[in-house]
């Protein structure tokens, strides 16, 4: 079982040729709305791989609260610990450009309404889980909460440290894995990372000093994993991409499915790449998250 600690927002996807400019005022070329949060997309991208998941969130009393609740059921998590609060629920704006980047505005909303009394009253899920997954849409204490309870049942916890907080370091060490992006690896770090070069020296200093592994994804230069003095570069598949929301949540949920199913970190993360890889084919996060029939279509059974 995989218990994961996050968030949850109703996404407005707007398709457009440029970003405004300042002052502009700017027509899209279509929008569109979906269920997101990293915590929601990365829990739905491990239950459609076929793994007990269990939510811990919280919504709005409101008609985005109803329809984050159906979306996340509708694809097999269970989301029997999502409380519905009297802040509204959380939202995001998300620029989608044709070249598949995307510009992406948040409002915390209900996110921020957890509490450590919702982490207690979710104690036999830390007791039967072997995964915890958290990032940083929920509040800094919650995620310190949720790591040391998992820490003291045995669980694994994959901590994306994203949006990056620099400040927000407690995480850190209590994390069996981090993954991060290599802009927010560079601000945890303070050292730019451009390279897969760059990377791998940095993964493994901080993955040294803080003796748990360390995952930086580059984009379109894959991804670099360094655990236990040793590094792997992980290249990217070649796909006609569309729009890379939830690229990177998708890679999440996968990491989750291949290491409760055993496999090590590297091999894990080949996995996960192929999850993000079909995730961009399509437009939106949730919808587009692959199940592992889909995987084995695309890129077969090993």
């Amino acid at each position: 079982m995989i218990v994961v600690a996050g968030s949850m927002n109703y996404d407005i996807i707007l398709k457009v040729k440029r970003m405004p400019r300042e002052g502009e005022t700017m027509t899209c070329e279509s929008a569109s709305t979906a269920a997101g949060g990293k915590g929601a997309n990365q829990a739905v991208q491990s239950a459609k791989l076929g793994v007990k998941t269990f939510m811990i969130g919280a919504v709005g009393n409101d008609n985005m609260g109803e329809y984050l609740l159906s979306e996340a059921a509708k694809y097999g998590l269970d989301v029997s610990h999502v409380k519905k609060s009297s802040v509204s629920s959380g939202m995001g704006c998300i620029h989608a450009l044709e070249d598949g980047r995307v510009f992406a505005t948040i409002n915390r909303g209900a996110n921020y309404d957890i509490t450590a009394e919702d982490i207690e009253r979710a104690d036999d899920l830390f007791r039967q889980s072997k995964i915890l997954i958290l990032q940083n849409e929920i509040p800094d204490e919650i995620n310190i909460l949720s790591a040391k309870k998992a820490k003291s049942y045995g669980l694994k916890v994959l901590y994306n440290a994203a949006p990056s907080f620099p400040e927000r370091r407690d995480v850190l060490p209590l994390a069996d894995v981090v993954i991060v992006n290599e802009v927010e690896a560079s601000e945890y770090l303070g050292v730019k990372i451009v390279s897969v070069d760059d990377a791998v020296r940095e993964g493994l200093k901080v993955s040294g000093e803080m003796r748990n592994t360390w995952v930086i994804t580059m984009g379109s230069q894959g991804s670099v994993i360094c655990s236990g003095g040793k590094s792997e570069i992980v290249r990217p598949y070649h796909v006609d991409a569309i729009e890379t929301t939830g690229a990177g949540d998708s890679y999440i949920g996968g990491l989750g499915y291949a290491l409760i199913n055993g496999m090590d970190i590297f091999t894990a993360a080949k996995f996960a790449t192929k999850c993000s890889a079909v995730t961009v084919c399509g437009i939106g996060a949730q919808n587009s998250m692959p199940t592992l029939a889909k995987i084995h279509e695309m890129f077969g059974e090993d």
